[in-house]
């Protein structure tokens, strides 16, 4: 069996899960932070629906610069699902079109100049997709102080029950 067949089921139900989650975000709240230190909520979301674009990224490139990338905005709930759809539709693309043999392929994040580490595409794709679950995990909290339903994830919440 093929990585990406292995792959690709596990990466739909957890893009699945996080649009769900990415619909609930209130436009109005964007720049809402539980605490002073924290990332706004509106460029959390932002991030959660960037990080599927990584996983492109990644397959079709050998690098990223991230001083070439953009800076954070406030964009409202639709413009954010948008730019999801493109993204998970994108790494979708990359996933389905890779061999085993393209997942060892090195890639590399830099700063400028600067390494800052160098990995197989194929934990790099893996180290992305649990980034995404990660910041999905922070998003659940950031909508719960907010009152925010949650949706079912990887089973019941408190206000969706299966």
């Amino acid at each position: 069996m093929a990585i990406v067949e292995t792959l690709l089921p596990e990466f739909d139900q957890e893009m699945a899960t996080t649009r769900r989650l990415l619909e609930r975000v209130p436009s109005d709240k964007a720049a809402w932070k539980p605490h002073p230190k924290s990332f706004a909520l509106g460029h959390l979301a932002q991030l959660v629906a960037w990080m599927p674009g990584w996983v492109a990224n990644t397959l079709r490139e050998t690098e990223l610069d991230l001083a070439a990338a953009p800076g954070y905005s406030f964009e409202t709930t639709e413009t954010l699902l948008a730019e999801f759809e493109k993204n998970v539709r994108e790494a979708r693309e990359a996933l389905a079109s890779v061999q085993d043999a393209d997942f060892a392929v090195p890639w590399s994040l830099k700063r400028g100049g600067q390494v800052l580490f160098t990995a197989p595409r194929g934990t790099v794709v893996r180290t992305h997709i649990n980034h995404l679950i990660h910041h999905r995990g922070q998003l659940t909290v950031y909508l719960r102080l907010l009152d925010v339903p949650l949706p079912s994830i990887y089973g019941p919440t408190a206000d969706e029950r299966w």
